[in-house]
């Protein structure tokens, strides 16, 4: 009967332990993949100065740009500069001598 018991006490400490392993999940990314709780993953780049919404061109001669969120027509001022151009993709912005054309879908960088 001695032999019994050592035998069972044997079998319930197997099953504890089996019963408190975690199990891996084969779809889950190794370790090293994955991020440690006080790093962040990078941030995208974030375009430069204005960017251009949208671009209006009405048929009676109406020129409106979105830049920034703020609506600017032909000939008015945004920051300082002057819109002085409005096409179908993109305007040009002056101020004094320098022009600076703002994209609405600029082409994205070569890597």
């Amino acid at each position: 009967m001695d032999e019994a018991m050592r035998r069972l006490f044997c079998m319930v400490l197997l099953l504890a332990d089996a019963a408190h392993a975690q199990l891996v999940d084969p779809t889950q990314p190794p370790p090293e993949a994955r991020l440690t709780p006080g790093a962040q993953p990078a941030a995208p780049a974030v375009p430069q100065g204005p960017r251009l919404q949208s671009v209006l061109i009405g048929s009676h001669g109406r020129q409106v740009a979105v830049i920034d969120g703020q609506t600017v027509r032909k000939g008015e001022k945004f920051n300082g500069a002057v819109l002085v151009e409005v096409r179908k993709n993109q305007v040009v912005l002056q101020n004094g001598r320098n022009k600076q054309v703002l994209t609405l879908f600029p082409e994205p960088s070569a890597k």
